[in-house]
């Protein structure tokens, strides 16, 4: 954990771009909310893993939100729900459901499709929120934090240590 922690704060404290920060944090986000196993888990890995986002970010977005998806679960069940019986909706989940490529995606459970769509209309706020976080942070909170007696304490502490040895 501290090695998770020590990456992140070397990401944040170095000259990659906020906005990879930050789609690491949407994409960790989505997968957190949304239940593991299912196959748009699968291509929102394998995006991560193309495009070399910053995986700690990605992992640490993915551990917090997938703590808020239990917390969240009935929300998603409720907005999944609603969606799946709109009565104007219903020939396009039957015909949905009628594919084996649709069922294996699992769309038709409340709680996939809820958690899907809410963290998908969230997304762009995480989005603009994180990126003006980080870009915040390395303006203004990383020369005072710095500063810090507890921070020139911790330098001598075992965390430095790891974090020092992950600046190369």
């Amino acid at each position: 954990m501290l090695t998770l922690l020590a990456r992140l704060l070397r990401a944040l404290n170095s000259e990659s771009g906020a906005w990879a920060l930050a789609i690491a944090f949407v994409l960790g986000m989505i997968m957190g909310f949304t239940p593991l196993w299912r196959v748009h888990n699968l291509v929102i890995l394998l995006i991560a893993l193309l495009f070399r986002v910053n995986l700690s970010g990605f992992i640490l977005s993915f551990v917090i939100c997938s703590g808020l998806a239990f917390l969240l679960d009935p929300v998603f069940h409720q907005v999944g729900f609603a969606i799946l019986s709109a009565e104007s909706w219903q020939p396009v989940w039957q015909g949905m459901y009628d594919s084996a490529f649709w069922r294996v995606v699992q769309f038709h459970h409340t709680i996939t499709l809820g958690s899907l769509v809410i963290s998908l209309a969230f997304a762009p706020i995480l989005a603009i929120l994180s990126f003006w976080l980080v870009t915040q942070y390395r303006r203004r909170i990383q020369v005072w934090f710095n500063k810090l007696k507890i921070v020139q304490a911790l330098k001598a502490n075992r965390f430095w240590a790891v974090y020092s040895n992950l600046r190369g």
